[in-house]
């Protein structure tokens, strides 16, 4: 069994080579079982997760411990590893670091649904948060789409101007030719900024929505990310009537994401509405959005199969060095 530590993984990955390579493991059957998400007090948010799934190649489990307080003292808030099994006859095959793996796939995954979802044509990304995960935002969405402006928001502008240094510094974005790098600023005002973009992602802690549904252009398309609880939601309910929804996993999103619960309570949605999940659009079970009017929604809280489509890809990258 190999253990990869996260320079190792970075070494083999690529935002279109990971967006294209998990496109094609979603296109295939697979097993994914509900993740656990479990709160270790009562009264706190200390977490432990596991995310199992399966194909008819690879087992992987992911588990994940998270501390939101670890920040006051000077700690990760997210640690994570990956275990990875041949499914033939469930040999051990590799350990990986889960935390810079987890950035890329989700952003990666965010990327694809994109891909299905986002017009043709749509140039303007407003990311919506500073944390560690925004950066990859960019770079992955520079992969499907032809960036030309990325603005980017948060509640401490000294955070969303290292954000935007982060993206123009990172390899994804160097590895461009000057003629396909995209401008990227700080903005001060999310709900200002929304008639002026195509695409907006959110990868905040908000516990209440972030902007007015009601300044959405049509034809834009909203990813959602950052929460995962049910009493909290990055979106109003206007953003949820006025879009197509599309989700990860129905299962998981319904068990977790207030951005769809919270209507739902209120019995201004119901998970019918939902369109379908990322592996019905990669595998054309739906033809994602219908026109350049549309408003579309992705709203994902994260799935095993983002995991085990990662894991496969740097695995078949060890391979081949």
């Amino acid at each position: 069994m190999i253990n990869l530590a996260a320079e190792q993984i970075v070494e083999c990955l690529s935002m279109k080579g990971l967006i294209e390579s998990m496109r094609e493991t979603y296109q295939q059957q697979a097993t994914i079982p509900q993740r656990r998400v479990m709160p270790l007090e009562e009264g706190n948010y200390d977490a432990f997760a596991l995310l199992p799934a399966w194909n008819d190649s690879l087992i992987t489990v992911k588990a994940f411990t998270y501390f939101p307080q670890n920040y006051l003292e000077g700690r990760d808030s997210l640690a994570s590893k990956i275990l990875a099994f041949d499914r033939a006859n469930g040999t051990p095959l590799a350990l990986l670091d889960g935390k810079v793996l987890t950035f890329w796939r989700t952003a990666a995954a965010s990327a694809l649904a994109a891909d299905y979802l986002a017009n043709k044509n749509a140039s303007t990304l407003l990311i919506c948060g500073t944390g560690n995960l925004a950066p990859y935002i960019a770079w992955a969405y520079a992969a499907v789409r032809p960036l030309e402006k990325v603005r980017v928001w948060g509640r401490d502008v000294s955070k969303a101007r290292a954000t935007v240094d982060a993206i123009i510094s990172g390899r994804e974005f160097q590895s461009l030719p000057e003629s396909e790098r995209y401008q990227v600023e700080v903005v001060e005002s999310v709900d200002d900024t929304l008639p002026h973009v195509d695409m907006v992602s959110c990868v905040t802690g908000a516990s209440e929505p972030l902007f007015d549904g009601g300044c959405l252009n049509p034809g834009t398309h909203v990813d959602l990310i950052g929460n995962h609880d049910q009493d909290k939601r990055e979106c109003d309910s206007a953003s949820v009537l006025r879009s197509s929804v599309f989700v990860d996993s129905r299962i998981n999103v319904l068990a977790e994401a207030g951005d769809l619960l919270i209507p739902i309570a209120n019995g201004e949605f119901s998970p019918q509405q939902i369109q379908a999940e990322l592996p019905e659009l990669c595998a054309s079970q739906h033809q994602g959005r219908n026109s350049e009017q549309q408003i579309t929604l992705y709203k994902s809280v994260g799935s095993a199969l983002a995991d085990l489509a990662a894991v496969r890809f740097v695995l078949d990258q060890q391979q081949t060095q």
